[in-house]
């Protein structure tokens, strides 16, 4: 024993605050639980208060299934749907007293200048694609000159030439087509203006058209 360590007093004053600080802070614990375990019994005597006496609800031994998201909404189908719509070519409309017939049956919108016209006539505008529709059904050319002008719009191109024909193949010799492309053309937005082609660009047998720009620039060079 006498290799033992002996302690001194300022030993002993050390291990007796050690001591009674553990003591403290125990007791502040106790403390603190206490008042975190009173604290919860007043608020569950407050809300027995106010709510009453609470049934716990017995198992139906039901699976409560999640409900299924709602379906999502095709918006750009529901755009292309509607574009389609207002692009919609009418067989019913007559055109004739819209066209000008000065030099060989013409069409502008209000907003474009005679000039624009005669340009177009001249062959100032360079063709930068066209369309045959000589020789197919009435719904056929329809359904293919809408394609045509949609396609050709958002390309970029101003100037196309639409070829429908002469109408010496038709029943009676009547260019029946002839009639429907120029009435198809005026209900489309895409067209500003069109004018009865050259001899050298088809003559009685085709129009050239004048192509409103993309409603997005950026259409033409994404494409």
């Amino acid at each position: 024993m006498s290799g033992a360590p002996r302690l001194t007093l300022s030993d002993l004053a050390v291990l007796k605050r050690q001591i009674d600080r553990e003591r403290r802070e125990a007791a502040e614990r106790q403390r603190i639980e206490q008042e975190a375990r009173l604290k919860a019994e007043r608020e569950r005597h407050l809300f027995r208060l106010n709510v009453g006496d609470i049934v716990p609800l017995q198992d139906a031994g039901k699976v409560l299934l999640q409900a299924p998201p709602p379906e999502a909404v095709p918006r750009q189908r529901e755009l292309d749907e509607r574009a389609a719509l207002e692009e919609a070519l009418s067989d019913e409309m007559d055109v004739e007293t819209l066209l000008e017939t000065d030099e060989g049956l013409s069409f502008r919108r209000r907003h474009i200048g005679q000039d624009v016209v005669r340009r177009l006539r001249r062959g100032q505008w360079a063709i930068q694609a066209q369309v045959d529709l000589h020789g197919l059904r009435r719904d056929e050319a329809r359904e293919a000159l809408q394609s045509f002008l949609r396609l050709s719009r958002r390309l970029g191109h101003r100037c196309v030439r639409v070829v429908h024909g002469k109408g010496l193949g038709s029943p009676g010799k009547s260019p029946v087509l002839k009639s429907r492309v120029r009435a198809w053309l005026v209900q489309s937005r895409a067209v500003l203006a069109f004018v009865q082609a050259r001899a050298s660009q088809g003559g009685h047998g085709a129009v050239i058209v004048l192509l409103a720009p993309p409603d997005n620039p950026q259409q033409a060079g994404d494409s």
